[in-house]
C-alpha cells in the first residue's frame, strides 16, 4: 500500500491546482477560519455551510469574540446546522485558547488535538493546512478514495482501518505542500470519487494506478460494517399560538439538542380528544384547532415520528415562554413545523 501511495502527491497536486473549488475558507490559512469551516462541514454539505460560515465570522470575527459570545447568540448563529454540541465545543475550545495559549491558536498537533471538540481528523486538517504539518485528515472522503485506490475491503468505520491509513499517508506527505495535499485528497473525494453513484473515473488523476478501477469494482468499495437500526420515538408537538406568540420551552442543558428551544411536546401520537385534555392540564384555553401535520426528523441513532397540532389559543399555557419562534434558536426538528 505504501508504494502505491507514494505516487499520490505527484498525481494529485497538479490536478488540485487546476480543479480546486473556490471556497471561502480556502482564501487564507488563518487557523480560526479553517477550524470553523471544518467543524461546520462535519455532517453538512458545502453549499449549506457557505452562508453559515460568512454570518458566523461576521458576528464573531475572532477567537476572543467566540469565547465571549452569549450562548443564545451561538445557538442562533448555528440554527439549522444541527449537531449543536459542535458549537458548544467551539466555544469551549476558544476559551481554552484564550486561557492556555494567550489567544493564539496552537501550532503543535498535540495541543490542537487537546482542544474541546477536536478529534484526529480536525487536528490533522488544521495542522496540515495552517501549519504545514504532515498530519493526515482522514474523513469519509479520504477513506473512500484510498479504499478504492488500494482495492481494500477493510470496513472503513473501524478505528483500525483509519489508523492504518493515517500511518500510510503520513509517510508520503510532501514537505512544504502538506496543506495542499490534505485538501487535494478531500477535493478528489468530494468532487470525483464520490459516495453516491458511479465514480467519475474518466476525470480522476489516480485512475491509472487505482486497483479498484483496474478490477472494475469501484462501486463495491468502500465497505462499511452493518449499522444498528435507529431507535424510533413518537411524540406529539403542540404549536400553541396567540397572535404571533407561541408557547416555547427550553431543553435541558445536557443531552440531545441541549440548551435549545422547542415547542411543547409529549410522548406518543395523540388524537384530538387527548390533545384537548393535555391543554386543559396545562391551563391553556383553545380557540380554534386549525390542523395537524405529520413530520419526521432523523438523528444519528434515533428517529422522531411527530404529529404536530396547530391550535390558536385564547390563553396560552403558563409554565412556558411566549414568544416569536424566529427570535429563538429552534432546531430543525421543531422549526420544520413552521415551514409551508
Amino acid at each position: 500500500m505504501d508504494s502505491l501511495f507514494s505516487s499520490l502527491p505527484g498525481l494529485l497536486l497538479p490536478w488540485y491546482e487546476r480543479n480546486k473549488r473556490d471556497l471561502p475558507w480556502r482564501r487564507d490559512r488563518e487557523p480560526y477560519h479553517v477550524w470553523l469551516s471544518e467543524i461546520m462541514l462535519q455532517q453538512t454539505r458545502v453549499e449549506a455551510v457557505k452562508g453559515y460560515y460568512a454570518r458566523f465570522l461576521d458576528a464573531l470575527p475572532t477567537i476572543e469574540a467566540l469565547a465571549e459570545a452569549p450562548q443564545e447568540q451561538l445557538n442562533k448563529l448555528w440554527e439549522g446546522l444541527g449537531y449543536y454540541s459542535r458549537v458548544r465545543n467551539l466555544q469551549k475550545a476558544a476559551r481554552q485558547i484564550m486561557e492556555l495559549h494567550g489567544g493564539i491558536f496552537p501550532a503543535a498537533y498535540a495541543e490542537i488535538r487537546a482542544l474541546a471538540g477536536i478529534g484526529d481528523y480536525t487536528a490533522g486538517a488544521v495542522g496540515s493546512i495552517c501549519f504545514e504539518l504532515p498530519t493526515p485528515a482522514v474523513d469519509g472522503n479520504v477513506l473512500r478514495v484510498c479504499s478504492r485506490l488500494a482495492a481494500d475491503a477493510s470496513p472503513i468505520d473501524r478505528p483500525q482501518t483509519k489508523k492504518a491509513l493515517t500511518a500510510s499517508l503520513e509517510q508520503v506527505y510532501p514537505a512544504g505542500r502538506c496543506g495542499d495535499f490534505t485538501q487535494a485528497l478531500m477535493e478528489l473525494g468530494a468532487t470525483v470519487c464520490g459516495p453516491n453513484g458511479t465514480p467519475q473515473c474518466e476525470r480522476c488523476p489516480l485512475s491509472r494506478i487505482c486497483l479498484a478501477h483496474r478490477d472494475g469494482i469501484e462501486t463495491e468499495l468502500p465497505v462499511k460494517s452493518a449499522k444498528k437500526p435507529r431507535r424510533m420515538e413518537e411524540m406529539t408537538v403542540f404549536l400553541l399560538h396567540q397572535d404571533h406568540a407561541y408557547a416555547l420551552d427550553k431543553r435541558p442543558e445536557s443531552g440531545l439538542l441541549a440548551g435549545l428551544w422547542e415547542f411543547p411536546h409529549v410522548p406518543g401520537k395523540l388524537e384530538l380528544s387527548q390533545v384537548l385534555a393535555q391543554l386543559d392540564a396545562w391551563g391553556a384555553i383553545p380557540e380554534e384547532v386549525e390542523r395537524s401535520s405529520e413530520k419526521t426528523h432523523i438523528f444519528t441513532h434515533v428517529q422522531w415520528e411527530m404529529r404536530g397540532w396547530y391550535i390558536r389559543c385564547r390563553t396560552l399555557p403558563e409554565g412556558f415562554v411566549h414568544g416569536r419562534p424566529a427570535e429563538y434558536a429552534l432546531p430543525t426538528a421543531f422549526r420544520q413545523f413552521l415551514e409551508p
